[in-house]
């Protein structure tokens, strides 16, 4: 396990109403990770992770989703295209991944396609099914344009993209997550093409997203994935 600089951002800012934490290493990027946020929580919550990519000599950018934090607006069906944007506050040209825990973690999966992603990291992702039920059932901690990000969310089957995907991706679940069931990550698992699947025994929902040895188990599979990159 590597010693995290803990040094902050290089760059706190708001882009397109995003408000976001860059990261930076010392010497030139060796590639880019977007940090996407679950309901509910905000880009501090994971600064630790992105923290962890600066030291392993990746850029990353941490951002608050519509609806959270710091940003502009609502949670819409402009998902996908705020990824994109983020990817862009990173130096570009760099190979890019995606990392993502439970609703950020299906973001990642049906955003990796548009958005040229080169790795997935989805740690107890979300199903679509799922987040329109709690949208529905009003459980969700957020600001929500419920008529657009309902309608994104039927549009955007994360089965249909995990069997499509032709990228590495990761699934990391907590055996006894309380919230989405490790079976939802075993079927994505089943229909990606070059996935990992690593069940953890016991847990909870949020458990494995600050867990030292799987982050540095996430980085080193994104390195090994840029690696690869043709």
């Amino acid at each position: 396990m590597r010693t995290v600089n803990l040094e902050p951002p290089a760059e706190i800012g708001v882009r397109d109403g995003l408000a976001y934490a860059l990261f930076l290493p010392s010497g030139a990027p060796r590639g880019g990770v977007v940090v996407l946020h679950g309901a509910g929580s905000a880009k501090e919550s994971h600064y630790d992770f992105a923290r962890r990519c600066r030291t392993y000599g990746f850029a990353a950018v941490a951002f608050d989703q519509r609806g959270h934090g710091a940003s502009v607006g609502a949670l819409d069906g402009r998902a996908v295209a705020d990824i994109a944007t983020m990817a862009g506050v990173m130096p570009q040209g760099l190979p890019l991944a995606l990392r993502g825990s439970s609703m950020g973690g299906y973001l990642a999966l049906v955003a990796a396609d548009a958005v040229g992603a080169d790795a997935v990291v989805a740690i107890c992702p979300a199903s679509a099914d799922g987040l329109r039920r709690g949208l529905r059932d009003g459980r969700f901690p957020f600001r929500a344009a419920e008529p657009g990000l309902d309608a994104f969310l039927a549009e955007h089957d994360e089965l249909s993209a995990a069997e499509a995907l032709r990228v590495p991706v990761l699934l990391l679940h907590a055996e006894a997550d309380e919230v989405v069931p490790v079976a939802h990550s075993r079927e994505l698992h089943e229909l990606c093409e070059h996935s990992r699947l690593v069940v953890v025994p016991g847990g909870h929902h949020r458990s494995i997203q600050h867990d030292d040895e799987l982050q540095d188990l996430s980085v080193r599979f994104v390195r090994k994935a840029f690696g690869g990159r043709s």
